[in-house]
């Protein structure tokens, strides 16, 4: 099947729709049908979508780099963490 004939069916389908809900009157087969072409093309257009413009990739090694710097600033400006007094042990508690 090729794709006119697969639009024709559809614009065909649409026609016979319109028909009936017009009370199927006679001898306006050509309204009907230009009528469901019209709506097929605008809805064809509503439902295409846009092509999306490729997105850039930001280089990666500035980034990295400026990491890597504020993580050992952050390091060299934090003072040396105290030691922890060991907890005691719920037998310990106990006595």
């Amino acid at each position: 099947m090729t794709q006119q004939t697969q639009t024709d069916d559809h614009i065909r389908d649409a026609a016979y729709f319109l028909w009936l809900k017009d009370g199927q009157p006679e001898g306006r087969d050509q309204e009907h049908w230009l009528a469901a072409q019209a709506e097929l093309t605008v809805e064809t257009v509503v439902e295409t979508p846009k092509p999306k413009a490729p997105r850039k990739k930001a280089a990666a090694k500035p980034r990295a780099a400026k990491a890597a710097a504020a993580t050992k600033a952050e390091v060299a400006s934090k003072p040396a963490a105290k030691p922890k007094k060991p907890r005691a042990t719920k037998a310990a508690k106990a006595e």
